[in-house]
């Protein structure tokens, strides 16, 4: 039986709501194998993160040298990167292993508003990652860091992605949850020539913790399985949708969203 594989390179979110533990979690119920490579161990939880504690470079490039020797990936995906010189490794690795179809989630900022990446990492991502990129999935506010150019309108969302497409990502996927002029969220997909709009229903919930990764998480699962970009993001978008609107309300804080909804509703691929 051909099995599907995907690698997360991130960071470990001690309450599981995000980083490589929600990552795991959308492999897993999509029907695909998950292995990771961990940048930094987060103490966190629904209310904040109380501490992040990198691994040196050379322990990520051993984690990602003994994956891709033995479990060559069919997708990969990063998530917080935590420093430009782990930015540089990473984007050495993919090009030496010539690893496809890679995701890159531009953390920055947990849900808390603590910083997840530090500011000289913000250049080192946009030289050495984005043109590498199969796909890069920011929010608004990611983008506005990234393009240096403020997002209010879906016009301006456009604009942005034309300029990270500029920067070498073949395809740019710009969250909406950040725009909350309107009950649908619009998830903008720019493929370097055309845009397509991925819409759902806004839920009003504080409970949307990881809902970065997971989404990401999802399209490098479908892109491992050897679907379209357009086609993983549809999955994707309906993967959180269903994570969304089917809570488990834990935590006094910002909770974790519910990874074992979609396979409620929806049979795996």
């Amino acid at each position: 039986m051909a099995v599907s594989r995907a690698l997360t390179i991130a960071g470990s979110d001690s309450g599981g709501g995000a980083g490589i533990q929600a990552d795991l979690k959308t492999f897993q119920e999509l029907g695909v194998f998950g292995m990771t490579a961990i940048t930094a161990v987060t103490a966190q939880n629904t209310l904040g993160v109380q501490g992040v504690y990198p691994l040196t470079v050379e322990a990520l490039s051993t984690q990602i040298d003994s994956i891709a020797t033995d479990l060559h990936p069919h997708a990969v995906k990063t998530g917080m990167l935590f420093n430009a010189e782990m930015i540089h490794l990473v984007a050495e690795k993919v090009k030496q292993y010539s690893f496809q179809h890679l995701v890159v989630d531009p953390v920055m900022v947990a849900k808390g508003g603590q910083s997840l990446l530090q500011d000289e990492a913000v250049e080192a991502l946009i030289t050495s990652l984005l043109p590498l990129a199969t796909v890069i999935t920011p929010n608004i506010p990611e983008a506005e860091v990234l393009t240096g150019m403020e997002i209010k309108t879906l016009h301006q969302r456009k604009e942005a992605a034309k300029k990270l497409g500029d920067l070498g990502a073949n395809h740019v996927i710009i969250k909406g949850g950040h725009d909350e002029s309107s009950s649908i969220v619009v998830d903008l997909l720019f493929d370097g020539e055309n845009f397509e709009e991925f819409k759902g229903q806004r839920r009003e919930t504080k409970h949307t913790h990881g809902t970065g990764c997971t989404f990401a998480a999802a399209i490098t699962a479908e892109l491992s399985k050897g679907y379209t970009v357009v086609q993983a993001v549809q999955t994707a978008k309906t993967f959180i949708q269903a994570a969304i609107d089917d809570q488990i309300g834990i935590g006094q804080g910002h909770g974790p969203t519910n990874h074992w909804a979609y396979n409620k509703k929806h049979s795996v691929k």
